[in-house]
């Protein structure tokens, strides 16, 4: 067929995994360019946390981490298991630290920091790390992008200018409470003054990732259109995909074509086939129009599926009209506590969040509440909101929050049994007091204490008693699905039969992930997704003629 353009590799998506694997193919000698189907590149990756969760990269053993390939190995039979074949999970352990150092010796700008005390999700499950694993990218200046700064996708988080990467916010959280957090937030601070007399405009997490990557990919001659959405792959006689359909262009890709396009969590209709129910595309942080579109292309070709009714969960709240606020640091700090609809603890508030969306489900506590007095108002971030900062005065008139006097009120407001609720308040009070949480442990983990106060016994538990009183409703929101084609140690995707089919590659959360139903530790999303564009890229290379 008559060709528009003509690469050695195609790439079907803008984010991490993406961008990782059209900067492999260039750094290999390989021409590629990425096809992006909104007028924005970055995708999920650029509104993440940016950490990614690589055992035994170059960063990780230059700090003090006493880590191993063999603890990393026992970790993840652990929290992953047999879920996913072993081979998979080997060659995660050995590819990643493999892109790592890669990126790090071949390019100017991908650089990772330690970021020392982000504990493992499960720090103590076997080979678990309380001290962490996870490195996240250093702050960036969105300068050096020059025209792509236009078209890359912005988290527009709520920090008013103060850039913060997931190691500072932890401290600037206790702002209020301790000297470290108040010299973090001068840090903060003065950082947002430079960029005000110099003109910098920094970026850190996701952002800083993004950056990085497209900036080194520009670099290096690699391509990125935006407003260039899939339409469907060519494929030759044999059955090997040699091109796609997309934007009204026809792209060939003698090498092999690289989907990175994300999953389904925008498609109502997906998620309504595959995913635990109730279910809403309104609940999801993932990036717009990610509704599977490569997914149901590469089942016509005969790929296999896995992992669909599993997403990474995170819960959020959704004021009405506007995109979902996720809680992380929220459900760590002392003086809350979540209830379902009857008013009952369920859970660790302080639990992982892709655990805590599970938990949600199985309790039967889809739609629940966060409860927090004023003075966990006055001490912590919450919802976006600094410390002592009123909540969006529309959020209040709406209703969407609860405000009252007492928890009895509170409790109307909610539509719950004022008794019951207090009851649940004031036995919450009585381990809070105590330091210790005999329903539901929290605070025993390393994890819990991460985001917790330092200065209390128990980092996590505080009496809730100083109105008034705030109620804000929970769904299980996600920040991406995690079910997608199956692969391989390569990233080929795989047939039922186990057959790969020839010319197509998948990374991120168009794939099944290696991380099989649970979440490891902070990156486990990104750290996979550029390892395996890694692998796919560095695969098509080797075997291209």
């Amino acid at each position: 067929m008559r060709w528009d353009h003509s690469y050695d590799v195609v790439v079907v998506g803008s984010g991490a995994a993406g961008l990782a694997a059209a900067l492999t193919a260039r750094l290999r000698g390989l021409s590629a360019v990425v096809i992006e189907k909104t007028d924005k590149y970055g995708g999920s990756s650029a509104l993440s946390g940016g950490a990614i969760w690589v055992p035994g990269n170059r960063y990780l053993q230059r700090s003090d981490l006493r880590d191993s390939t063999e603890d990393a190995r026992t970790y993840l039979k652990a929290t992953v298991g047999d879920r996913v074949p072993e081979e998979r999970r080997e060659a995660y352990l050995r590819r990643g630290p493999e892109m790592v150092g890669f990126f790090h010796d071949n390019t100017r700008h991908v650089r990772f920091e330690y970021a020392r005390g982000y504990s493992d999700y499960f720090p103590e499950h076997p080979g678990g790390k309380a001290q962490g694993r996870s490195v996240e990218p250093p702050v960036f200046d969105l300068r050096k992008l020059g025209a792509l700064r236009r078209i890359m996708r912005r988290s527009e988080l709520p920090t008013y200018g103060m850039v913060m990467k997931s190691s500072e916010f932890h401290e600037v959280n206790m702002m209020m409470r301790t000297f470290r957090g108040k010299a973090m937030a001068m840090k903060i601070g003065l950082r947002a003054l430079k960029s005000l007399v110099t003109g910098a405009r920094y970026a850190a997490l996701g952002e800083a990732l993004i950056g990085r990557l497209s900036l080194s990919l520009a670099e290096a001659g690699g391509k990125i259109w935006v407003d260039t959405p899939f339409e469907e792959f060519v494929t030759d006689d044999s059955g090997r995909v040699v091109g796609v359909r997309a934007g009204g262009r026809s792209i060939e890709a003698r090498g092999g074509v690289i989907l990175a396009a994300g999953g389904f969590s925008h498609s109502q209709e997906l998620r309504e086939k595959y995913l635990p129910l109730p279910t809403d595309a309104r609940w999801t942080s993932a990036a717009p129009a990610q509704t599977g579109d490569t997914i149901a292309a590469s089942v016509a070709l005969g790929a296999e599926l896995d992992l669909m009714e599993r997403v990474w969960g995170m819960p959020a709240a959704v004021p009405p009209g506007e995109p979902p606020t996720f809680l992380v640091t929220d459900r760590g700090v002392p003086g809350m506590i979540i209830v379902d609809g009857r008013g009952d603890r369920f859970v660790n508030e302080a639990a992982p969040y892709h655990q805590f969306v599970d938990t949600m489900y199985a309790a039967d506590a889809v739609h629940s509440w966060m409860i927090i007095d004023q003075r966990t108002k006055n001490r912590h971030i919450m919802l976006g909101h600094f410390p002592g900062q009123p909540f969006k005065a529309a959020w209040l008139k709406s209703g969407f929050i609860k405000k009252a006097a007492s928890v009895e009120e509170l409790a109307v407001q909610m539509g719950q049994d004022p008794i019951k609720l207090r009851a649940t308040v004031d036995r919450f009070n009585g381990f809070a007091r105590s330091g210790g949480d005999q329903d539901f442990h929290r605070g025993d983990s390393a994890y819990d204490h991460y985001y917790g106060d330092p200065t209390l016994p128990n980092p996590n538990l505080l009496p809730i008693e100083k109105g008034p009183y705030y109620a804000i409703p929970l769904v299980p929101g996600d920040i991406g699905t995690k079910g997608g084609v199956v692969t391989d140690v390569d990233a080929r995707v795989l047939r039922e039969d186990g057959s790969a089919i020839e010319g197509l590659y998948a990374a991120g959360n168009v794939s099944a992930a290696v991380m099989g139903e649970t979440y490891p530790g902070p990156g486990a999303t990104l750290g996979p997704a550029m390892t395996f564009g890694y692998a796919a890229a560095t695969h098509i290379a080797a075997n291209r003629p």
